[in-house]
């Protein structure tokens, strides 16, 4: 039987009674109508998993009680970093979830110059906290025990300058002159960065300064995929050709 995953804000010890975050306390009791005793996996991002017992509920407080710790690595071996184009609601929500299934390790939202969504400052960060949320409970469905990054929305160039140096920078374009796969099998000792475009792509000025500032364009595949195809579908040939969908 397989069993509810729950992120925590940790750090985690195991013998302590935490209390369980309102929305989880909700989702157990509530929707899937556990009951006080039931086994359950806790998990804080830091890295492996807590098996816990629930509580009993006293008010709106539901706590666990953490039984122990196990040693579970089901991260990829890529580091894998994500600039992508806002795209709209639904679509975004999309990506940042797949992503994580996928290995991400960090999201760089980019408002780039076609962007159909405009995130102002009062936004910025009620949309990073919606799609971290995502992240976390597609860390809980998938398995992963530690939880990707996603930065506040970004410009072009703010986004570029979080990158570290050393980072091996594709930008996914229908010409590029490279092949995603012959990049990825050159370059997958050193952090990836993917760079895909929103709804209409990236403009002309985009393009030249990603390529001004490393970033190689890649083709993948004769078709012109959209914008919340392009970056799963890239993800997903890089885990296939040196990640873990390899092994």
């Amino acid at each position: 039987m397989r069993l509810t995953r729950v992120h925590v804000p940790g750090p985690l010890e195991v013998g302590a009674e935490i209390t369980l975050p309102d929305q989880a306390a909700e989702h157990l009791v509530r929707v899937l109508r556990l009951e006080a005793g039931a086994p359950l996996v806790l998990f804080d991002g830091a890295g492996g998993e807590y098996p816990a017992t629930l509580g009993a509920r006293i008010g709106k407080r539901v706590t666990a009680r953490v039984n122990s710790h196990t040693t579970v690595d089901r991260e990829s071996p890529l580091d894998l970093t994500l600039l992508q184009g806002v795209a709209r609601g639904e679509r975004m929500d999309l990506i940042v979830q797949k992503a994580t299934e996928l290995g991400i390790a960090r999201i760089v939202p980019v408002l780039a110059e076609r962007s159909v969504v405009r995130v102002d400052a009062k936004r910025s960060d009620r949309k990073r906290e919606h799609w971290q949320a995502i992240v976390e409970s597609a860390c809980e469905q998938c398995g992963r025990t530690r939880v990707p990054t996603v930065s506040e929305p970004l410009g072009l160039g703010d986004a570029v300058a979080t990158l570290p140096d050393n980072s091996a920078r594709c930008l996914l374009s229908a010409d590029g002159a490279e092949s995603l796969v012959s990049f990825a099998a050159r370059a997958c000792a050193q952090p990836l960065v993917l760079l895909i475009g929103p709804e209409g792509g990236l403009a002309d000025n985009e393009q030249k300064f990603a390529r001004a500032n490393g970033f190689v364009a890649c083709r993948l595949g004769p078709r012109i995929l959209r914008t919340e195809t392009a970056g799963l579908a890239a993800l997903s040939a890089l885990q296939a050709v040196a990640g873990d969908f390899s092994s």
